[in-house]
């Protein structure tokens, strides 16, 4: 059963038409959706107050309210509605909710007032985060969401998708009000840490080891990336620290479409033993062959 439309929005019966106005102008801007998106208390409340408006605002419809002829929610008594007793509905639907809401928030904050007998809203936007791991981040997938309720959603995560970043999902959201388009679903990715990769903007960074000899005399070593294992080689006299640039083999960019690279940093990493000829060796070559690394 509907509350009683003056309590709803604080009055006696005898106020004013301006009293009623302005009661509801001040109830609908502290308590409309646009200012509360996340109270679903302060939305109901407004609902209240909304439906409470549509009836007084309306000189007919306060006419027959308090005349018994129809009740809190508009619809005709018994008495009266087998007596034949209703009346046309007066000045019709639009009685000044486009007006005033569009007064209070701007056009945005109309939505509809004015139409199909009332008001309508668009439905809250509705806010998820959703995990996924590297690669599914880099190559794209296709992801369920569960809501705190209990559905799912099906969203296909775009290739090169960044960590943060919200997909948005039209009309996934919250149901609109009175007629009101839903709202949206906005998925925030959250992006989990691979276990040797790493992004720097449309780049993915790598660290790969290579031994003393592929340093000093080369070699074609193997790396892994998003794509798969590709051969890379390792110029002569390589040191630790230098980057190896393949070109393609980054993340793609949605906006560009173009890829970025892979930087492979290598590090010589020793053999854990140093054995007798590996220790003559370099010591005779040190003898002839002494050198400054550049250290400060």
């Amino acid at each position: 059963m509907a509350d009683d439309p003056y309590s709803v929005l604080g009055l006696s019966r005898t106020a004013s038409d301006d009293e009623i106005r302005r009661a509801f102008r001040r109830l609908a801007k502290e308590l409309h959706p646009d200012v509360n998106p996340s109270n679903a208390s302060a939305i109901e409340r407004f609902k209240r107050v909304s439906a409470a408006y549509e009836l007084l605002g309306d000189p007919e419809k306060r006419r027959r309210y308090d005349a018994g002829e129809i009740d809190a929610a508009g619809e005709p008594r018994r008495a009266y509605q087998q007596a034949g007793a209703g009346r046309p509905g007066g000045p019709g639907p639009d009685f000044g909710f486009g007006d005033m809401f569009s007064d209070l928030f701007g056009q945005a904050g109309a939505r509809g007032a004015a139409g199909g007998g009332g008001f309508s809203l668009r439905g809250q936007d509705m806010r998820y985060t959703l995990d996924i791991d590297f690669m599914e981040a880099v190559l794209g997938a296709r992801k369920r969401v569960t809501m705190p309720e209990g559905g799912q959603l099906d969203l296909s995560v775009p290739e090169g998708v960044k960590d943060g970043q919200v997909l948005r999902l039209k009309g996934k959201g919250g149901p609109g009000i009175r007629g009101g388009a839903a709202g949206d679903a906005l998925v925030e990715v959250r992006i989990r840490p691979h276990a040797y990769f790493k992004r720097i903007d449309d780049d993915i960074h790598l660290e790969v080891s290579i031994t003393l000899d592929e340093a000093v005399l080369g070699a074609r070593i193997e790396v892994p990336t998003a794509s798969g294992r590709v051969s890379v080689n390792v110029p002569k006299g390589t040191s630790s620290g230098k980057a190896l640039r393949l070109k393609g083999k980054g993340v793609r960019n949605a906006g560009s479409g173009a890829a970025g690279d892979q930087i492979v940093t290598v590090k010589i990493v020793l053999p854990d033993t140093i054995d007798d000829s590996l220790a003559y060796f370099l010591t005779e070559w040190r003898k002839k062959n002494a050198y400054d690394p550049g250290r400060p």
